[in-house]
């Protein structure tokens, strides 16, 4: 029997030739992302045993995200403990305050990610690097301390699920749509521990920013991991951004590979979705939730906070005014400057938008866009469970850019395909 791209993967990392779903093997990792909530626990738990100590400074990158610049005394502590400990453990790959974006865009930017290798990060959605081809999975901080000290992790191999994506996207559709549409047909538990893998005609005329919009949010329907196969879009994008270790490995899927199941989604009759609250799986086309009103737009995340995203944003907004409040907010120092050199920074001011400096912000309730009690926000994040941005008594919708900049210019759910 064939294998799949994720246990071919898990196969060379545990020195194996063979894996099959429910192995349990013992898995060398190739990178370790760290960030400011949940690497201070870990650092905190080597300290306590006794195993303060890094097992390859080089393998692990590190960037504060989630409350940088610091937001309070409480985060300010987290950020400082980050900082000590990448300085004395000499942590090469360290992006401090100033240089540190959102996690899921900065490590594939600055060219940390490659094709079948195994990565982990203290963050569920890691799983974002699987658009390259690689095996990435979020963990908590007692697995991410023993990856620091020991180099290597437990995992029990996933069966896979595939998903056919079929036809080509139309105007004003976006690969947020697609994965809203595949996140509600299978519901947030359909695939509980599962490698969601995408294939398909209509990868094709995705890029690999939109291509990490899918994988990233493979955990909202409880996948172990997402991933896409390579292509001459992954190789042109790793042409670009690969820094050093421009050598990697491609893993396919064998012919008589083992899929526990089978979704195909023509992407030909695909309307832009919107989740409403509560749930990501809770899915609706515009059609069904137009008219909406809304208190806030929000555009950025480790979802949909890239150059492309604002971009499509921007073409939407630019000679119009905001309704609601709009906060903007890049991903990544790099992006920001792009967003600046390119015009797109002055359209959002120009239409009564907030335009942030890199942060995860108020996509996890922390700051710069927190919501109060009755409040709605049309969202380019991942998710939108109960207080999830704020209040829970707040209502969080999500959306690609291109609604969640249309809704913004009317003030409730608007189809973008209006502005296109």
């Amino acid at each position: 029997m064939g294998m799949t791209i994720t246990e071919k993967i898990l196969a060379r990392a545990a020195g194996r030739d063979h894996v099959e779903p429910g192995d349990l093997v013992d898995a060398r990792i190739d990178i370790i992302m760290c960030h400011d909530v949940t690497t201070p626990p870990a650092i905190s738990m080597l300290k306590a045993k006794g195993l303060d100590r890094v097992f390859d400074p080089d393998t692990i990158v590190v960037t504060p995200d989630h409350f940088q610049p610091a937001k309070d005394i409480q985060s300010a502590e987290l950020l400082k403990r980050l900082d000590t400990w990448a300085k004395e453990k000499g942590i090469r790959h360290y992006y401090p305050v100033g240089r540190a974006g959102v996690c899921h865009a900065l490590l594939p930017e600055q060219g940390h990610i490659r094709p079948g290798e195994v990565i982990i990060g203290g963050d569920s959605h890691t799983c974002t690097y699987g658009a390259f081809a690689a095996f990435s999975t979020g963990i908590g901080s007692t697995d991410l301390a023993a990856a620091i000290a020991t180099g290597t992790l437990w995992f029990k191999v996933p069966a896979t699920m595939k998903f056919v994506l079929n036809g080509r996207l139309g105007k004003g559709v976006y690969s947020k749509d697609v994965i809203l549409e595949a996140i509600r047909r299978i519901g947030t538990d359909g695939a509980l521990y599962r490698a969601m893998e995408f294939v398909g005609p209509a990868l094709k005329g995705m890029s690999m920013e939109a291509r990490m919009t899918i994988t990233n949010m493979a955990i909202e329907a409880g996948g172990k991991n997402g991933v896409i196969g390579f292509d001459e879009i992954t190789r042109a994008y790793l042409d670009e951004h690969l820094r050093d270790k421009k050598n990697y490995t491609v893993f396919e899927s064998d012919a008589d590979a083992k899929f526990v199941s089978v979704e195909t989604i023509d992407c030909s009759t695909l309307e832009p979705m919107v989740a409403m609250p509560h749930l990501p799986s809770n899915g609706k086309p515009i059609g069904e939730c137009a008219g909406l009103a809304m208190d806030q737009a929000y555009i950025g995340s480790c979802t949909n906070g890239r150059i492309e995203d604002f971009r499509i944003a921007a073409g939407i907004i630019k000679g119009r005014q905001v309704k609601i409040r709009t906060i903007v907010v890049p991903a990544t120092p790099t992006i920001w400057r792009q967003c600046i050199d390119e015009g797109l920074a002055q359209i959002f001011d120009a239409a009564g938008c907030v335009f942030s400096a890199p942060t995860c912000g108020a996509c996890l309730g922390g700051f710069m866009g927190i919501l109060a009690a009755g409040e709605r926000c049309v969202s380019t994040t991942n998710r939108n469970f109960v207080g999830r941005m704020g209040s829970p008594k707040s209502e969080v919708y999500l959306a690609s850019p291109a609604t969640a900049a249309a809704s913004a210019i009317e003030g409730t759910l608007t189809d973008p395909r209006k502005y296109l």
